[in-house]
């Protein structure tokens, strides 16, 4: 007779759960459900682990305190060699973010600069723990605020498929953490790889044992059926192998790319994916950061190719989408003595899509002189990242505004930062 805890421990030390879509449990992957009702609003947040230089993803370069801070690392201005892509005559993007230069010009890209959490820590994991928790210093917070917005969110039409939100990696992140249902879709290749679980044997095995009317039995067919139906929403697709052909055989610089794209090919086929989240690493300069070129270029790169390649391939579905990029915190304003910048506090957030109000950096910007600076060394923070967060949830999601407080714990509202962040939707 087949026990069925030890036969799960064994498939889990196969890696079959991070191989693929998790199977069965509080994140397994329900059954896809037919729907004919009108896509929802649709949001997806990329988190930057590693506390990115926000200073040098939105440069400040009318300001010579940035060129004093950076005697090494700076940018030059528009138009000098390696220098930044002027965005609105005080801000430049870096240039290896050139491909979402469009975005901006058509209002579909913007940044809230000068914006963070309120809790001073410098621990990038108490940061990271804050950020996806949505609960700034407070570490017993049981759950992750994307998955709290799952339930507080009334879920109508295909918002109700238990498919509704997609998690990107190898494990399910703290932003997810909860008794919502999840997704989880390994990045890379990985993605449409076999697991254990399509092994003949295996497959029949776990047949047999799940093979009654029980809560658990429902939920393992559910998600295998679920598992096939996405498998073929992913894999052997006419664009794939059009992609491939353009590339002329040379691979993409990182993987943030190719999981963008195929993240985005699925949310246009499934109109149930209504929420999905990614992860970058990499962002810890502390030595050798680079400028126009160098360790962080070499990083960004392929970001912002892999955003533009997102923006691109959702094609209409991103009339009604928004995307949030954020990291835990920013960068010191002054280098240090290895050519990087070290921890800070202030960053800025990217928001892109169609229901943004781009072509704007939003925000009280609080300029980088030093009476200005946070414990004389950091950029302020001036907009606490909830209130980015609550208002795409308010204005874009729908969320009544009675639940905000449900999805963000003891957040301070939105304040008088006059924050203009989502299009009307008339």
């Amino acid at each position: 007779m087949l026990d069925r805890r030890k036969l799960l421990k064994a498939v889990a030390a196969t890696g079959a759960a991070g191989a693929g879509l998790l199977p069965v449990g509080r994140s397994a992957f329900a059954a896809l459900s037919d729907a004919s009702a009108v896509a929802p609003p649709r949001l997806v947040v990329v988190f930057m682990r590693g506390a990115v230089d926000g200073l040098s993803v939105v440069v400040p370069y009318a300001e010579d305190e940035y060129y004093r801070a950076r005697s090494t690392i700076a940018l030059g201005r528009p138009g000098q060699a390696g220098g930044v892509l002027d965005l609105d005559g005080h801000f430049g993007l870096h240039p290896a973010l050139a491909p979402l230069v469009p975005l901006w010009q058509t209002g579909r890209l913007g940044f809230v600069h000068a914006s963070g959490s309120p809790d001073t820590t410098r621990s990038h994991f108490d940061a990271q723990d804050y950020m996806e928790s949505g609960t700034p210093g407070v570490k017993t917070t049981a759950d992750g605020w994307l998955n709290r917005l799952l339930g507080a969110l009334p879920a109508a039409g295909v918002a109700a498929a238990p498919t509704r939100a997609v998690s990107i990696g190898a494990v399910l992140p703290r932003i997810f953490a909860g008794h919502n249902a999840v997704a989880n879709i390994a990045s890379g290749a990985a993605a449409v790889k076999p697991t254990v679980l399509d092994r003949p044997r295996v497959g029949e095995a776990f047949a047999r044992l799940y093979d009654g009317d029980d809560k658990l039995s429902r939920a393992y067919r559910e998600s295998q059926l679920a598992r096939r139906e996405v498998m073929g929403a992913l894999a052997g697709d006419d664009l794939e192998r059009e992609m491939q052909a353009a590339n002329n055989g040379a691979p993409l610089p990182g993987g943030f790319p190719a999981d963008a794209a195929r993240l985005a090919r699925l949310m246009r086929r499934d109109a149930r994916v209504q929420f999905a989240f990614m992860a970058v690493g990499g962002w810890d300069t502390h030595a050798a950061q680079g400028s126009a070129a160098g360790q962080l270029a070499n990083r960004l790169a392929p970001l912002g190719q892999g955003l533009a390649q997102l923006a691109s391939q959702l094609g209409p579905v991103l009339d009604d989408t928004a995307v949030v990029v954020m990291s835990e915190f920013g960068r010191t304003v002054r280098q240090n003595g290895n050519g990087g910048t070290d921890h800070g506090h202030g960053n800025v957030m990217w928001l892109l899509g169609g229901a943004i109000a781009g072509a704007k950096v939003h925000g009280r910007w609080p300029g980088l002189a030093d009476s200005a600076l946070y414990e004389g060394r950091d950029l302020a923070v001036t907009t606490d990242f909830r209130q980015v967060l609550a208002q795409l949830c308010e204005r874009h999601l729908a969320l009544p505004d009675a639940k905000l407080d449900e999805v963000f714990p003891r957040w301070p509202g939105f304040g008088d930062g006059g924050l203009d962040l989502v299009r009307s939707r008339a």
